[in-house]
């Protein structure tokens, strides 16, 4: 190991840190790949990782749900890492964090500006794009977060789509997706700065899995952003029930009573859609429903959400949730299954 290459890796946490990320990134970061080349008296890895937790705060104190963390260096202008990891955050979904830790958001440029490699995982790219590390550039983040990034970072280019996205062509500044993407962005980092290989054994040894298929798959489009337009909330409801209707504009636009041109540009401005649009995402919503618990075949579940012509479904489906419905249902289907053989009397939820 005297031969060696080590990189210094930190990563950033504040009290509203996720433990699991946190810890997870350290821990995968901090093994890789040598407990398998150990194991088969494989030669030495070319560079190993040395992550260490950085913080504001010199003193051990507590993250999200109470979990200690005690810091193995503090942020100043004298520690400029080759490496930082912002990991995932607990926010409320409004939160952007732009009034608050104006000091953590200084280093973050200091250290961008000194030519550190930055990497966020979920909501952690909240803080890189209240920094303004992110301004004109394309990002992700957990596809929850969407409506915050359009509203509080409109300058942002924000993509609800990709697992990983590079936020800088030269690979220096990097925003994963939700939650679990830590894990493709930490084979990712092993793969980059050390080697492929060693990505491939970390994966194998902590049984890793990444999402190729981006995070759509696991979204919500029914997410219902706050407004105050009584009009547009009563057309949501009216839709939530009759979106099977054969013409589900046109039923809705009879049930709130005002002219259609009226009530799409109310719509579009209190909701970000367009009636259409929601119409749509409530029918793909419910067809996931049934393709996660049922038998139906995809054909009867287009029909049953308002859908004559089985192509058009299959394209609408795949678009909005970046899988066909057959290959959706394989994805779910793991989790009816083991339900339906659990003994009797388990819980699983």
């Amino acid at each position: 190991m005297s031969g060696t290459t080590k990189i210094d890796v930190q990563l950033l946490a504040l009290r509203e840190s996720s433990a699991a990320a946190l810890y997870g990134m350290l821990e995968v970061l901090s093994t890789g790949g040598r407990s398998i080349r150990e194991s088969r008296d494989m030669d030495p890895a070319p560079a190993v990782l040395v992550p260490r937790i950085v913080s504001p705060m010199r003193e051990i104190f507590h993250c999200a749900h109470s979990i200690p963390v005690a810091p193995h260096c503090v942020m100043d202008a004298d520690n400029i890492p080759g490496v930082l990891i912002i990991t995932e955050f607990w926010l409320a979904p409004g939160d952007d964090m732009t009034d608050r830790y104006d000091d953590v958001k200084s280093w973050l440029r200091l250290c961008r500006d000194a030519g550190t490699t930055i990497y966020s995982v979920c909501v952690g790219s909240v803080l890189v794009a209240a920094a303004g590390l992110l301004d004109g550039r394309p990002a992700t983040s957990h596809w929850a977060f969407e409506d915050l990034f359009r509203q509080s970072f409109p300058q942002v280019k924000f993509d609800p789509r990709p697992s990983i996205c590079f936020s800088d062509p030269s690979g220096r500044l990097v925003t994963a997706a939700g939650a679990s993407s830590w894990h493709d962005l930490a084979l990712y980092i092993i793969a980059h700065h050390v080697s492929p290989e060693e990505a491939m054994l970390t994966a194998k040894f902590f049984l890793l899995n990444l999402h190729p298929d981006g995070q759509l798959p696991y979204a919500n489009r029914m997410v219902r952003r706050p407004h105050a337009d009584s009009v547009v909330r009563r057309a949501e409801t009216w839709l939530a029930k009759n979106f099977r209707d054969p013409d589900p504009v046109a039923g809705v636009v009879e049930a709130i009573g005002i002219p259609e041109r009226s009530l799409k540009r109310r719509f579009n401005q209190a909701t970000g859609q367009t009636l259409i649009g929601y119409a749509q995402d409530l029918r793909v919503e419910a067809a996931k429903r049934a393709l996660e618990s049922g038998q139906a075949s995809v054909e009867d579940i287009a029909a049953d959400v308002g859908y004559e012509n089985v192509a058009f479904f299959r394209r609408l489906f795949k678009r909005t949730s970046g899988l066909g419905p057959t290959q959706y249902r394989r994805l779910y289907r793991p989790f009816e299954s083991r339900r339906s053989h659990a003994p009797t009397g388990a819980d699983i939820t």
